[in-house]
């Protein structure tokens, strides 16, 4: 069953006399539990594509459904709400709250939805248990190394049970060894709870793992291949 269906999608910047098509005419459906990266040079629209699934930024045309609701009709308080309940975000730059404690990272995606406070300090430290950082719920984002702390930003993109998560270049700022560790760790995050992953990538080894490859250039898609 699709949980992401998006119809003749575009994206046009206006650029002094000059129009660019950043995402021209894409269609696309996204199977739950898939783990998908989205490839292609830089400029071939793979952020703006992966930000208006995201519901963070608005198309030129189309639609974006998902589980049955447009979000492209969504806006204000309504779209926030969206993307609170359904829609997890992982960042190349962390985009962890540099002043909380890797546990109240991981809360503050609960807190907003107005979890009770029992059921919040339960799955945090059950998520970051799951992710290897069960020791570290008191440690700031300075006291962690790159690689903790992005998986405390995968603990904390799946901390609100959300449909699925979006990866804009994960990866992009971790060695080998660390990339290795957290892709297989969101592989099996993604097989144990069905979460879908939808990766943007320029990374070989997120490639190597994703088991759908889309590729993207000029903003069109130009190969869609399942593994």
């Amino acid at each position: 069953m699709s949980i992401i269906k998006v119809q003749n999608l575009v994206k046009v910047y206006s650029m002094e006399a000059t129009e660019v098509r950043a995402v021209d005419n894409v269609n696309l459906a996204v199977e739950a539990g898939e783990f998908t990266a989205v490839v292609g040079p830089s400029g071939s629209g793979k952020t703006t594509l992966l930000n208006m699934i995201g519901g963070l930024d608005k198309p030129t045309a189309g639609s974006i459904i998902i589980d049955n609701q447009d979000i492209t009709i969504l806006s204000g308080r309504k779209l926030v709400d969206f993307r609170l309940h359904n829609i997890g975000f992982i960042f190349q730059s962390y985009n962890l709250i540099p002043v909380f404690t890797a546990g109240e990272n991981v809360s503050f995606i609960m807190e907003l939805q107005g979890l009770p406070r029992k059921t919040i300090e339960g799955r945090t430290r059950e998520i970051l248990t799951e992710v290897g950082l069960g020791e570290r719920v008191n440690s700031r984002p300075a006291q962690l190394s790159g690689g903790q702390q992005q998986r405390v930003a995968v603990a904390r993109a799946m901390s609100s049970r959300p449909r699925f998560i979006i990866a804009d270049e994960p990866t992009a700022n971790l060695d080998s060894k660390t990339t290795e560790k957290l892709l297989d760790m969101m592989l099996n995050l993604n097989e144990k709870e069905n979460i879908t992953f939808l990766f943007s990538t320029h990374d070989q080894r997120v490639v190597n793992k994703a088991r759908r490859v889309i590729v993207l250039e000029d903003g069109k898609i130009v190969k869609d291949e399942a593994r």
